[in-house]
């Protein structure tokens, strides 16, 4: 098999640009054109805007709640990333008690987390009630960085937090959903006290393994009380949660 065979037989197992061959120095053109399109469609990922009542809807029944960043909007979300990381000054929370805040946030792919939070969610909250969790309104955060999720868990009381964001869109993922789960979230903390579920997303981690993750993680933070980098992961092998 000639060498140009194999580097083409390896397009079967990655969705990355291996074996695009060449035309003189450059890329042949289908290849240098494929790339621009999808350059392009991870650009307008950055600047895509979640439909709320659309996003509400998927995942009726649950009640929701809705805020707003300190970055007004979204070029100043891009440039200021301290902004996306607080909520606005005049956002008001209902204080109460909770054991799991879920904050679903745009962050920097609102496409992601419009196609992929609904599904996750609706595997995943079942199962954790079933654990006896005690969960509180889902809050839909704008033009949020990770990071909001600490003063909404704190003003919402809750014991721990999960921000379910959309990712840095990639040439090859451009929806990807990410899920970040922090113990005891008030502001200050570090990107060290968050586990991170990444590439949420059929071509990715399915939904069925991400709920399981998710379930599996939760438990564990309850039950050792940190996160992060002191919360190993340690999931056995298991059946994904049955949608």
């Amino acid at each position: 098999m000639s060498s140009i065979a194999r580097w083409t037989d390896l397009r079967r197992f990655t969705p990355a640009r291996v074996g695009l061959g060449r035309a003189g120095n450059g890329l042949p053109t289908a290849a240098h054109l494929d790339f621009l399109e999808s350059h392009a469609r991870a650009r307008d990922a950055v600047h895509s805007a979640l439909d709320v009542p659309t996003l509400q809807a998927a995942l009726a029944p649950e009640p929701t709640l809705v805020v707003h960043s300190a970055a007004p909007d979204r070029p100043t979300y891009l440039l200021r990333p301290d902004l996306g990381r607080r909520l606005a000054p005049d956002m008001v929370l209902p204080t109460g008690r909770s054991d799991l805040a879920i904050v679903v946030a745009d962050g920097l792919c609102a496409t992601g987390v419009q196609r992929h939070a609904p599904p996750v969610l609706a595997r995943g909250l079942p199962a954790l009630r079933a654990r006896g969790l005690a969960i509180g309104p889902i809050v839909v955060a704008l033009q949020a960085r990770v990071a909001i999720g600490d003063p909404i868990g704190a003003a919402l009381g809750a014991r721990a937090v999960a921000v379910l964001i959309g990712e840095r869109p990639g040439l090859t993922a451009p929806d990807s959903l990410g899920a970040y789960l922090t113990w005891d979230p008030k502001p200050g903390r570090t990107d060290a006290e968050r586990n991170c579920i990444s590439n949420i997303r059929p071509e990715g981690m399915d939904y069925d393994a991400a709920a399981a993750k998710l379930l599996w993680l939760v438990g564990a933070m309850f039950d050792a009380r940190i996160s992060g980098v002191a919360l190993k992961d340690e999931q056995p092998a298991i059946a994904a949660i049955s949608a």
